[in-house]
């Protein structure tokens, strides 16, 4: 589809926004959100028909795009046979939706609780955990992002978490393995991923084993910077689940649905969590949709004991038939098996290109469509290119950045010093390219702020 400018409506659009949305993460008078005219595929447009190819899929979550013709088709059929029903029942798209989740998880997880989101999945994840165990407390990483929602923020790890944070949640955070800015000295992946499981199991010690009722790891961690877990990290934290009875939870949200590559980042490290959760790309963000995938194990405390808690639209049932229809069209297209040649064959030999000739990136870490540029003052020091949780004044090379990035059309996704290369898995190589050549553009404006 060709944009055509329209910018009286445009200005209408950002004029309402601007007096009745209230935005999130957001200081109200401060943002200027860009008012979006459409979307198709890896691209979207504004009023004055200035196209962008979208390097965030959304809040990396448009795993096959824009519009897909077959999921919008999906959704329409479903409106028009049933709109909505009560979670109670048994519904088609409920019950196909669950089956294909099921197929495609690893091990026993084989029952689906549906939610609305991934902030309400890892909320019902943590009650399931907690009530299996009789256990209080529930351990999570530094560096980790969970969700919005009372508990979820208060295990997310980064600082969207502080203003929130009562110390009251039964939430105790510890250092999970990331060896370019290692908290335990390490020098090589495998002193890293021993160090850290050490750290793990003392901070268990220390807090009790018997008061531990899970531990949540987001699989591949995505907001905080998309660091890979050093081989045998977590299937050391499986056994250290195991050995005290502790539940072990893997965040999907972000990760899952081939957004690595693979159906699940999990499977990339051959591990079976107790409870999975998911969103986003189970259905393209199409329509709000989440889950926790849930093991044999877990269910069985369940099965004659009432699980006390739902939602109103559980398992509704567009969002649900938006699923079945994601599901089918990446099997169908292949997009898992694109995602990952793309990432191997084009996105990684690109980025460790622009790492060697721009001095603003200190590390390139990712797999699949799923990749992280930290950018450095100084590649010596690792000195980050903006201060931690910068604002304002301090955080300018960033805003630099990225302001250049959609000058030359694509649209980054960018966090602290961190910027993440997440378009849609079934981008093009052409269109990959094109966005790598504007990132590489860009990059020359951060190399400016260094030393």
């Amino acid at each position: 589809m060709t944009p055509q400018p329209h910018p009286q409506a445009g200005a209408a659009v950002k004029a309402a926004d601007r007096a009745h949305v209230f935005h999130s993460w957001s200081a109200q008078e401060l943002i200027d959100p860009l008012a979006v005219a459409g979307a198709e595929g890896s691209y979207f447009w504004d009023y004055e028909g200035k196209r962008y190819l979208d390097l965030s899929s959304g809040l990396v979550y448009t795993n096959i795009g824009y519009q897909h013709p077959k999921v919008v088709a999906a959704i329409q059929e479903q409106a028009a046979r049933m709109t909505t029903f009560a979670p109670a029942f048994a519904v088609e798209a409920r019950s196909e939706a669950a089956r294909l989740i099921a197929e495609r998880t690893p091990g026993d997880l084989d029952k689906i609780f549906f939610t609305n989101g991934g902030a309400d999945a890892v909320e019902h994840a943590v009650r399931m955990a907690r009530l299996h165990t009789g256990r209080p407390k529930v351990l999570s990483a530094y560096r980790s992002y969970h969700g919005g929602t009372q508990q979820a923020i208060n295990l997310t790890g980064d600082p969207r978490r502080w203003a929130s944070d009562s110390g009251t949640a039964g939430a105790v955070h510890f250092w999970a393995p990331f060896l370019y800015r290692s908290r335990f000295y390490a020098e090589t992946e495998e002193q890293e991923c021993a160090r850290a499981l050490e750290h793990l199991e003392t901070t268990i010690a220390f807090e009790g084993p018997g008061t531990v009722a899970a531990i949540i790891l987001e699989t591949v961690p995505g907001t905080a910077g998309i660091m890979m877990p050093p081989p045998g990290y977590l299937a050391g934290v499986r056994e250290i689940c195991d050995k005290y009875g502790i539940v072990f939870v893997l965040d999907e949200v972000m990760a899952g649905f081939g957004r690595t590559g693979t159906w699940f980042a999990a499977d990339l490290y051959d591990v079976v969590p107790d409870l999975m959760t998911f969103a986003k790309g189970v259905n393209s963000g199409y329509v709000p949709l989440g889950g926790v995938a849930i093991s044999a194990r877990i269910a069985e405390t369940f099965a004659e004991r009432p699980y006390p808690g739902g939602l109103t639209y559980s398992g509704h049932p567009l969002a649900c038939a938006a699923a079945v229809a994601t599901i089918n069209v990446m099997e169908e297209e292949g997009v898992v098996e694109h995602a990952a040649r793309l990432g191997a064959e084009v996105v990684e030999p690109a980025l460790r290109e622009l790492a060697e000739r721009h001095p603003s990136v200190g590390d390139v870490r990712g797999v699949g469509m799923f990749w992280a540029l930290e950018l450095v003052k100084n590649r010596e020091t690792r000195e980050p290119l903006v201060p931690y949780n910068a604002t304002g004044q301090a955080a300018t090379p960033m805003s630099a950045f990225a302001a250049s990035a959609k000058a030359h059309g694509v649209w980054p996704f960018v966090n602290m010093n961190r910027t993440h290369v997440v378009p849609p898995c079934n981008v093009s190589e052409a269109e990959l390219k094109e966005g790598l050549a504007a990132l590489d553009t860009a990059l020359s404006v951060a190399d400016g702020y260094t030393e």
